[in-house]
């Protein structure tokens, strides 16, 4: 029979510390003395601490104030410890160890089939650049289709049909694990009628269809940056990150095909992490708009149809 009793070292450290705010302290404190990497939605011992706890809490990880000096029960004081030990233990994501987060707001269920999603692109779609009032897109209600290449969880997709109300959103991944946890996500939100997933590489999986817009965040990790990433990092599946020597394989491939799958108004929004230069100096005629977010600069580009004539 198991025995369910705490640890007791635990189990004393629970009987001191009794309020969010202590068990805060304590994880900002640990994580930091233990020098974990953060990047999955979180940036800093802090934040990462504050997400860990409040989502265990199942309070809004948005609202750290209201709740610093409520006191936990024991069984809340003993699961926070645990999970404060198993950040620093296995150096998972804080995300993974709890099976969720958020994304323009929106809850999704994560796990290590997929990246932890966390692409600029969700910021853009909810913002000005695409407000139909001299945004990029001039009515978001007039498009009627919406590919998201490298789905993943399903995130992007997810908020693409929040934003286009009135489009029919095809999702595409290499992996048959990450779109089971798409199917998830989307059963979750209700998207199911509007939502498409196919399995697949890249644009083979539609034929010749053609979309008004295409969403995709590809794998553009380099070779080096592969070789050194951290431990946080290497639990998210490789396939998902590995872009390449120089992190742009998949982004010269979506170039190449992009322009048979879009419609004759349609556009290409991409992000590609670090690789600017890379992909300017290769090529040279393509005009890049480049989308600048609060987090990110030259990172996400913008591609109409019309551009790959230039």
């Amino acid at each position: 029979m198991q025995d369910n009793k705490p640890d007791p070292d635990q189990a004393s450290l629970a009987a001191e510390l009794v309020t969010l705010r202590d068990y805060l302290r304590l994880a900002v404190s640990r994580f930091t003395a233990a020098g974990l990497s953060y990047g999955h939605g979180t940036t800093t011992a802090l934040d990462d601490a504050a997400f860990l706890l409040l989502e265990a809490l199942s309070v809004p990880v948005d609202k750290l104030d209201p709740f610093l000096d409520a006191r936990l029960t024991l069984p809340e004081r003993l699961r926070l410890l645990a999970l404060i030990e198993e950040r620093i233990s296995t150096r998972k994501p804080s995300a993974y160890l709890l099976g969720r987060t958020y994304l323009a707001g929106i809850p999704f269920h994560v796990d290590e089939r997929a990246i932890i999603p966390r692409s600029f692109i969700a910021e853009l779609l909810f913002s000005d650049l695409l407000d139909g009032d001299g945004g990029l897109i001039e009515d978001p209600t007039a498009v009627a289709s919406v590919l998201d290449l490298c789905t993943g969880s399903g995130s992007i997709a997810i908020l693409a049909a929040e934003v286009f109300a009135n489009a029919e959103i095809h999702a595409v991944d290499l992996s048959a694990a990450a779109l089971e946890l798409a199917r998830r996500n989307i059963a979750e939100r209700g998207a199911g009628g509007r939502i498409v997933l196919f399995e697949g590489d890249l644009f083979d999986p539609v034929g010749r269809r053609r979309y008004d817009l295409i969403l995709t965040n590809p794998p553009y990790v380099d070779e080096k940056a592969m070789a050194g990433l951290p431990p946080e990092h290497r639990h998210e599946p490789a396939m998902a990150l590995a872009g390449g020597r120089d992190g742009l394989d998949l982004v010269r491939r979506i170039l190449a095909a992009a322009p048979r799958h879009l419609t004759r108004r349609g556009a290409l929004m991409c992000e590609i992490g670090s690789g600017r230069r890379i992909l300017e100096e290769a090529f040279p005629r393509l005009p890049f708009l480049w989308l600048d977010t609060q987090e990110s600069k030259g990172e996400v580009f913008w591609l109409r149809k019309e551009d790959f004539r230039s």
